[in-house]
């Protein structure tokens, strides 16, 4: 199971971190679109070292050398220009764990094959982002996943309620945003959706 970090700063936030890593959280991407490349590596240096080989660097690639980050994500911007980063990221690239964002079954089935994962949104009506609803039925377009190299995980408006749903329907595993971030607290959301995850992937 994957969670998101909220786009905002968060009180206490590296706190709930460091609380989540301590429930086993596998997998954390770190999404500050408004960071600068200064406010990334500051918040990147409060976390634990022990746990930089789960973070995944959204922006600032260039700094996970220097901060022991292995994990790299790309938005669908980002996707189209990768192969014409300078030669430094490039390598920095190489054999490396890569994700990505799709919003089709078609943008997912077309990846490439160096993706270990990726996110297709949204499934429901995303909790973080106002008036972001799917505009078609995914469970559906999952039924046309030619893709079988790269896990598939459910993103946007995934809770407790309909985790069970989601992975029923042939999603590999889920990634939650709004759930954690809008709860009053955040750690025993993460807790429950996890059981949930974990009962149905046993």
């Amino acid at each position: 199971m994957i969670v998101i970090s909220n786009a905002l700063t968060v009180v206490d936030e590296i706190k709930i971190i460091h609380s989540l890593f301590e429930e086993e959280l596998s997998l954390f991407h770190i999404r500050k679109p408004d960071f600068s490349e200064l406010e990334m590596a500051q918040f990147i240096q409060q976390i634990n070292p022990e746990h930089r080989n789960k973070l995944v660097l959204h922006s600032h690639h260039e700094l996970a050398e220097d901060l022991g980050i292995i994990r790299f994500h790309f938005s669908e911007k980002e996707r189209e220009n990768r192969h014409n980063v300078s030669a430094r990221l490039s390598d920095l690239y190489k054999n490396k764990s890569k994700s990505a964002s799709t919003h089709s079954i078609e943008d997912f089935n077309s990846l490439e094959s160096d993706f270990d994962y990726a996110f297709l949104s949204p499934i429901f009506k995303s909790i973080s982002k106002e008036n972001y609803h799917p505009k078609t039925d995914l469970f559906k377009a999952l039924k046309s996943r030619t893709n079988y190299k790269t896990k598939i995980i459910a993103l946007g408006g995934i809770n407790s309620k309909n985790i069970q749903k989601t992975l029923e329907n042939g999603f590999d595993n889920i990634a939650l945003l709004g759930a954690v971030w809008s709860s009053t607290n955040p750690v025993k959301e993460f807790k429950l959706c996890q059981k949930i995850v974990r009962s149905h992937l046993q």
